[in-house]
């Protein structure tokens, strides 16, 4: 299994690094214009030769992780119309723009560019900036949510790969309460006015 993630954003670089650590082979998709050579970058880069554009991280992964930062979001979504998705598994990692009406508008620009694929929502509480939110590395647990039994079960497992607790989050349709509980963790953390980043924790009573 090879995963594909893209976008050249700290979320993307801190879970490839998870994937490698934990033996599997991953690819970053990033755009034309970024620069291969920031430090960390250009260490995989040299070492594992695993950076190239979106479409050729897509054409080789069999799950693709989308972790990009929402400007870019168009190009990926192009890049994803453009190639052969056939039994390709998509995660979208991503926060739309918070509006009132909390319409969940890169999972629906990521559907319909793939329509005949499944899509996940996973990893986006953590958000872009991750390991930078959360320093302590306090936080353990992701929230997923998508379609598909079997495939839900893979997408679990890839998500305990690397040491999260996965809490299933039901079908898609929830996909845009994960995006409010991230939006909303944020909101604290603005009223807060402190340099920590604030994080929900899930209990059972």
């Amino acid at each position: 299994m090879k995963l594909g993630i893209l976008g050249g954003t700290n979320l993307s670089k801190t879970l490839g690094k998870k994937y490698i650590d934990a033996g599997l082979s991953v690819v970053f998709g990033v755009r034309n214009d970024f620069d291969t050579e920031a430090t960390e970058w250009k260490v995989l880069n040299r070492f594992f030769d695993r950076i190239c554009p979106y479409e050729s991280a897509i054409i080789q992964a069999d799950i693709i992780l989308i972790c990009c930062e929402n400007e870019h979001l168009e190009n990926i979504c192009n890049a994803l119309k453009s190639v052969d998705l056939e039994e390709k598994l998509i995660i979208d990692c991503t926060n739309s723009c918070f509006t009132n009406d909390l319409v969940n508008i890169n999972t629906l620009k990521i559907k319909k560019s793939a329509p005949n694929n499944l899509v996940f929502k996973a990893f986006n509480n953590l958000g872009l900036d991750y390991p930078n939110s959360d320093i302590l590395g306090i936080v353990k647990e992701t929230y997923f949510c998508g379609d598909g039994n079997v495939e839900k079960i893979r997408i679990k497992r890839l998500i305990e790969l690397i040491g999260f607790k996965a809490i299933d989050a039901g079908q898609m349709e929830n996909a845009i309460l994960l995006e409010a509980f991230y939006h909303l963790s944020k909101e604290i953390t603005w009223q807060k006015k402190e340099q920590s980043n604030y994080h929900f924790k899930l209990i059972s009573v």
